[in-house]
């Protein structure tokens, strides 16, 4: 899903590209959580030399503070960073543009092999340098504040330690501010060294001495065992002024955040077989969520693209309804209820009826902030991923109508309802109002979950998630015995059962296919009986789920549909849709067919990067593609993990 398009992406892994082999060695434990990525570099010139402009996508991890992020490359360099929230213009984007994008390089000055892990239960993430000398590492992390006093300081730290012998380290600090389009001075004040542009500057403190170097700046430093050092980059804005990070303010930082990481997963109800991989995909979709408000990214990059030099690359830096509410149902799922509140909180405060006139449809997507207007435009000065262009900012898909999106939010409604806290009165007049308006236009023709560009047509997704949306509502209302008008909204969500069974299956391909009328297949199918619309062992169903795994399924990994004979107006391709695949796996342990669901499950997690982080999609020779890391797949892991682990028992 994502761009105008819908088709949100993610990373664009290409081990070929630029003569770059691919860095990363993916491990394992027994239970299938990620190994650590195991990198190779020269140490001489950015990006280790040897004409590698660009580190494959998957080979990144990804630090935040629940306001903005960073991407760490596996050589130590910040490849991707926005301050201070999610969507603002870029200061580091060299993974958009080596040239123009601008980074923060800090590795070994000598040739070293690179391997990186997360810190336990953390999102502290760790790069160590093997040398012929000696060990080192950088500790990276972005301290999470719960003083309001703070709230308007945001840190990214970067500490080196020497951890055996003796390590020589290089460091560039290279800002490119607004995308690469505003120039910059560098000055010193004090102890500072501050990067200033019209609308933003940065300070960088550090315990070693830099180097003006233009509009850069460098280091070079030997640490010897035992030894650290520390380079701290703050937001300057109003009321926020430079302030030192020494050593120990430094190794406090770290605590603080290790036990601030630690103290939220340990809310966690889940202890099944896959602890590693549902915890670290529950730490990233943290990271993607927005404190302020309570909004949860579908993705916290741009542009990534789903195929190399394709045109499939779209902004992900935004609240998708659909994405952010399955975020709910995951992380309620774990017993992360403070996040189903926040997210509640946004829903009821941005997201109503056409936007404030009951009788519009919902936006399918809101900034941050709650903000409607996500223009899209195209950065042509960058050349993009791998010379992947266009580069977009904004979204404008977010004027697509997708009936699906009914179905998300008010399944999302009910089970906090249920699971968390029970929704007011002025919520449910809410719900009422969502409900009135589906049931008056659920028969329309619409742009469906995958956003296409190829026309409006009558998804059978479409109807079956109206479905859900005056389903749920029922139920809601049967529950807690609140106010609805029953029959009729009885009496229309039988209407919408007898016309998806009655116009969704083709008796020419013995399935449920796309769009009324029709023959061709599309995985979003899979959640019928995901969504208790059809027992997972009717025999329609196991039909279908046979016609997806001979047409869509390869080696366990699933696509969407195929463009080919269900044009979506772009060129070029795709790789496999990991949250398909994902309900793929549920949907064969729905239907009792364990051992196929377990295997297939096992195979997703070798696909995982070397953190147990995906993209969107699965390139034919493994790399992941698209923006990175992307909130559908690690929800639907989630959900496959939570679901399998219950059958097996």
């Amino acid at each position: 899903m994502g761009g105008t398009d819908g088709d949100r992406g993610a990373a664009g892994d290409h081990p070929a590209a630029e003569g770059h082999e691919a860095a990363a060695q993916h491990g394992g434990g027994r239970d299938g959580g990620p190994g650590t990525g195991d990198g190779h570099g020269t140490g001489d010139g950015p990006r280790g030399g040897a004409g590698r402009r660009y580190v494959p996508i998957a080979d990144h991890g990804l630090i935040g503070d629940l306001r903005t992020a960073a991407l760490v490359a596996i050589d130590g360099t910040i490849d991707w960073y926005c301050s201070p929230s999610f969507d603002a213009p870029s200061v580091f984007a060299a993974v958009l543009d080596a040239d123009r994008g601008g980074c923060f390089e800090l590795a070994a000055a000598v040739p070293a092999r690179t391997k990186q892990f997360y810190f336990p239960d953390t999102n502290v993430l760790i790069t160590r340098f093997y040398t012929a000398d000696g060990v080192g590492e950088v500790q990276d992390f972005m301290p999470v504040s719960e003083d309001p006093a703070e709230t308007g300081r945001h840190r990214l730290i970067r500490r080196v330690l020497c951890v055996r012998g003796t390590v020589p380290f290089r460091v560039r600090v290279a800002p490119r501010f607004d995308y690469g389009t505003r120039p910059h001075t560098v000055r010193r004040a004090g102890d500072v060294t501050v990067f200033e542009s019209e609308r933003l500057s940065l300070g960088l403190t550090s315990t070693v001495p830099v180097t003006p170097d233009g509009d850069d700046v460098r280091a070079r430093f030997d640490l010897t065992e035992g030894a650290t050092a520390v380079l701290a980059l703050d937001h300057l804005a109003e009321g926020v002024t430079p302030r030192g990070c020494a050593r120990d303010e430094a190794e406090n930082a770290f605590a603080t955040t290790v036990r601030y990481w630690r103290r939220w997963l340990s809310s966690s109800r889940y202890r099944g077989r896959w602890r590693e991989m549902v915890h670290r995909s529950a730490l990233t979709l943290k990271l993607l969520t927005y404190a302020p408000t309570g909004a949860i990214v579908a993705a916290p990059t741009t542009s990534l693209p789903e195929e190399i030099g394709g045109e499939r690359n779209w902004d992900y830096r935004y609240v998708w309804v659909r994405d952010a509410a399955f975020c709910v149902y995951a992380l309620l799922r774990l017993g992360f209820t403070q996040e189903a509140e926040a997210f509640m909180g946004f829903v009821f405060r941005h997201v109503s009826p056409g936007d404030g006139d009951p009788t519009g449809p919902l936006q399918i997507m809101y900034g941050i902030d709650g903000r409607t207007d996500l223009s899209e435009t195209e950065l042509g000065h960058l050349e993009g991923h791998l010379a992947s262009a266009p580069v977009r900012v904004g979204n404008a898909a977010a004027e697509q109508l997708q009936l699906d999106i009914y179905g998300a939010l008010i399944d999302s409604i009910y089970l906090y309802d249920k699971w968390a806290e029970p929704v007011s009165s002025d919520q449910w007049d809410h719900v009422c109002a969502l409900v009135e308006w589906v049931g008056g236009h659920w028969d329309q023709p619409d742009e469906g979950i995958w956003e296409t560009r190829g026309g409006r047509r009558k998804f059978l997704y479409s109807r079956l998630m109206c479905w859900v949306a005056i389903e749920r509502a029922i139920r809601m209302a049967h529950r807690r015995g609140l106010p609805a008008d029953l029959p009729r909204w009885q009496a229309c969500r039988d209407t919408i059962y007898r016309r998806i069974m009655s116009h969704g299956w083709s008796e020419q391909r013995g399935a449920f296919v796309q769009h009324e009328d029709g023959d061709v297949l599309d995985a979003a199918v899979l959640m019928m009986p995901l969504t208790k619309f059809m027992a997972p062992t009717d025999p329609k169903w196991l039909r279908t789920l046979d016609s997806l795994t001979e047409d869509l399924v390869s080696d366990s990994l699933v696509y969407r549909y195929d463009p080919g004979v269900s044009p979506d107006g772009l060129r070029g391709g795709e790789g496999t849709f990991s949250i398909c695949s994902f309900w793929y796996v549920e949907a064969l342990t729905r239907a009792g067919r364990l051992d196929e669901a377990s295997l297939a499950f096992e195979k997703m997690l070798t696909y995982a990067n070397h953190l147990g982080l995906y993209a969107e999609q699965i390139g034919h020779g493994g790399e992941q593609q698209g923006n990175f890391p992307q909130a559908f797949t690690h929800l639907s892991l989630i959900s496959a993990a939570f679901n399998l682990d219950r059958a097996l028992g």
